[in-house]
């Protein structure tokens, strides 16, 4: 997870760097769900504060409200302890408007469900994925972006300006219409790759993603 989350803020920083953003200080909204998503989006925030961001820029992290309660998994309890030492500030709740958030912020990131998710988007997350559709800033997504179905997507669901796909792309990535498409699997081992056929591309150098569109 460490290095899921270390591969997501380096696609991030390739597809959308610092110096780019017309903030002063650049924003940047991290939403985190229930499940594992949540641990990828708090790596993401710490990396991001410790490697892209320079000291002085914020990078607020959302849990939707009423969601669920947050796990209480030693890892999460850790991980948002490191945050809060890291002065990166948690919103108590989703800002509600979509204009709102692009005022805010120059960029949203979509930490909020993953390949396992199944099922129906239930609330607040509908609303929050409502508010989602409705933004202008670029979008990137964690694993697949939130309310699609792993395998079958969802083309009226949210739509990415950026994916990054974990370990290999989900069959669902090939509805995807964004700009950025880069793939973070650096860390697979090679018996994983070959036991389930994965063909994972050759990662130039010390490279933690790979560019695939």
């Amino acid at each position: 997870m460490e290095l899921a989350g270390l591969s997501c803020t380096t696609a991030i920083a390739k597809a959308y760097p610092p110096t780019s953003m017309f903030k002063n200080p650049p924003t940047v909204l991290v939403i985190c769900g229930p499940g594992n998503n949540e641990g990828d989006g708090l790596f993401c925030a710490r990396h991001f504060k410790l490697f892209v961001i320079i000291p002085g820029h914020k990078l607020p992290l959302s849990f939707p409200p009423r969601a669920t309660k947050r796990p209480n998994k030693p890892l999460f309890t850790a991980l948002v302890i490191q945050c809060q030492k890291m002065d990166i500030p948690f919103l108590g709740e989703m800002p509600p408007k979509p204009m709102l958030i692009d005022e805010l912020y120059e960029l949203v990131v979509d930490a909020i469900f993953g390949f396992s998710f199944k099922g129906d988007v239930w609330e607040p997350f509908c609303s929050v994925l409502s508010v989602l559709s409705g933004l202008t800033v670029p979008i990137p997504s964690i694993d697949i972006p939130s309310g699609w179905h792993v395998e079958k997507g969802n083309p009226g669901g949210t739509q990415p300006d950026l994916l990054i796909s974990l370990t290999a792309p989900q069959k669902s990535a090939t509805q995807f219409t964004g700009h950025y498409h880069y793939l973070g699997g650096h860390f697979v081992p090679p018996a994983l790759e070959k036991k389930y056929q994965l063909n994972l591309p050759l990662y130039p150098d010390t490279e933690c993603v790979f560019h695939l569109q």
